[in-house]
């Protein structure tokens, strides 16, 4: 019997407003640099892609929200290097300070329109929710913004624990939180590598919530939580 469900953050209860690149078209253009939002999207997809998992293994918890800072600075830098324009910058720093912060707001998210019925629904059947994320510390004042975070008893996020998933150990750490064993567990994310897959490996039931409603017959696959509830819970 299910007690609790680990939920992903961004994909699943969350997504960004338009694009990531649309944003960093919006900040760069205040600073006077000129880009276009397409090309800007691409190279973030791929700076971010090619960067290490966040995550600070032995880091003092003082210094992880500075660590996150540089961690997201280099992706930012590295993207607009990509597109040629970081040399026009008259102080990166002081920028990329600027849109760090706006992302620990509401405004460049949306909440998808299934996933505060599909929580109340859970809630209301007993089953305990917590959010499992390789985000950083500022996903406590978004999902507060976002009128959130009263649906989870716990958050785990992978800069605090120190492993991002699809690695063990932050799966790890949410069980132990929770105080809740592997089989009472369902998992619930919108990466097949890092929620699905990584849940799988440990044992841990896992529906993909793939939003792109892109076929894979293999696996637990549904395209909005309510659909997961549906599935699961009637």
């Amino acid at each position: 019997m299910t007690k609790i469900i680990l939920l992903d953050a961004v994909g699943t209860l969350f997504g960004v407003r338009g694009s990531v690149g649309e944003i960093y078209q919006q900040f760069a253009s205040e600073w006077g640099v000129d880009v276009s939002p397409v090309t800007v999207n691409q190279a973030f997809f791929e700076s971010f892609k090619a960067a290490p998992p966040m995550a600070f293994p032995g880091a003092e918890s003082a210094k992880i929200p500075d660590l996150e800072f540089e961690w997201w600075c280099g992706i930012a830098a590295e993207t607009y290097k990509k597109v040629g324009v970081l040399n026009q910058f008259s102080d990166f720093r002081s920028f990329f300070g600027e849109l760090y912060d706006y992302f620990a707001t509401a405004a460049p998210w949306f909440v998808y329109p299934d996933v505060k019925p599909a929580l109340t629904k859970w809630r209301e059947s007993g089953i305990n929710l917590a959010v499992l994320s390789n985000f950083d510390s500022r996903l406590y004042p978004v999902l507060a913004a976002l009128k959130l975070a009263d649906f989870f008893s716990d958050v785990t996020i992978s800069t605090e624990v120190g492993a991002a998933k699809p690695n063990s150990k932050i799966f790890a750490a949410a069980l132990q939180k929770s105080n809740c064993s592997i089989e009472e567990t369902l998992h619930i994310g919108d990466s097949l590598t890092a929620d699905y897959e990584g849940a799988i490996n440990l044992g841990i039931e896992a529906f993909w919530l793939n939003r792109n409603t892109v076929s894979q017959p293999e696996v637990n696959q549904f395209s909005t939580l309510l659909d997961c509830f549906n599935c699961y819970f009637t």
